[in-house]
């Protein structure tokens, strides 16, 4: 598992930063790229439902799209 990186971001208009290893980082850009949006808006979105801390919202995002994609067909 790669380093921790640290990334600042705007949510609601306030800046916060977000703390995540870079295989995180690298899935969400993708995740968001698929979804025709920034990673910026899709760690938004995330923030507008998440019950718990930021960071683990994001890893829970980002694990669930992953399960959700390699599913078979029904």
């Amino acid at each position: 598992m790669g380093a921790i990186v640290k990334r600042s971001v705007s949510i609601a208009g306030h800046p916060t930063s977000v703390s995540l290893e870079q295989e995180f980082w690298d899935a969400l850009k993708d995740i968001a790229k698929s979804h025709g949006q920034s990673v910026q808006d899709l760690v938004s979105t995330v923030d507008k439902t998440r019950d718990g801390g930021l960071s683990s919202a994001l890893r829970v995002y980002v694990l669930q799209s992953m399960q959700n994609n390699q599913r078979p067909p029904d």
